[in-house]
């Protein structure tokens, strides 16, 4: 059986890597190993995540891609959550969450044909209320966020994320280098979007040094 792990975090600040043990401790404790690891800075709200879709990229019928919780899988919208469904089941990976204990049984490949498919259409359901969850968590806290900034700008206070000029000017030095997006990323642990908003000002810088 082949497991691959999924580690994400929505921001830079965050550590993607911090459920790490858990997941190893879960593998050995039912005598399996990880095989591969994924790791990204990227919203749970967002498709765009190139590390989940090299993981189904890379993986094979019967796979396992284990998972801290549903959230770190997904925060998306119901529409984007079922082309990730679509595009898992495709694929034949089975989801295993430390949070959904219906989900262990795919590691153990144990049972007759009635019991794994039983297992199956109650694993599909939970995960779907857990994605659910997930998503009306992370919009309630958009909104309390949202309603928090609004009334810090109406009374003068907000001032805004300050910005990680250290590692903003690390990358741009990287970039000027020659190094790629990937080489970047792997060595900073930054997202694709801070990539991009880097990188953006940089060309930006020379094209005003071109005219």
């Amino acid at each position: 059986m082949f497991v691959r792990a999924y580690l994400r975090a929505s921001t830079d600040e965050q550590d993607a890597s911090r459920a790490k043990d858990q997941l190893k401790a879960f593998a050995a404790e039912r005598g399996l190993s990880i095989a591969c690891w994924y790791v990204e800075n990227e919203s749970g709200a967002s498709l765009s995540r190139p590390e989940l879709f090299r993981l189904l990229a890379d993986a094979s019928p019967g796979d396992v891609l284990l998972v801290e919780q549903v959230d770190r899988l997904s925060r998306l919208t119901a529409a984007d959550w079922e082309r990730l469904k679509a595009e898992l089941s495709a694929r034949k990976v089975r989801v295993v969450a430390l949070d959904l204990p219906t989900s262990w049984m795919m590691t153990t490949g144990n049972g007759d044909e009635f019991t794994g498919r039983l297992f199956d259409a109650i694993n599909n359901m939970l995960l779907d209320m857990l994605a659910a969850v997930a998503r009306k968590d992370y919009e309630d806290r958009r909104r309390r966020q949202a309603q928090g900034q609004a009334k810090a700008k109406a009374e003068g206070k907000y001032r805004g994320r300050p910005e990680d000029t250290e590692r903003n000017d690390r990358i741009l030095r990287l970039l000027a280098a020659g190094h790629s997006w990937n080489e970047i990323m792997e060595l900073i642990g930054c997202s694709r979007t801070t990539m991009a908003r880097v990188a953006k000002r940089l060309a930006q810088a020379g094209m005003v040094k071109a005219g």
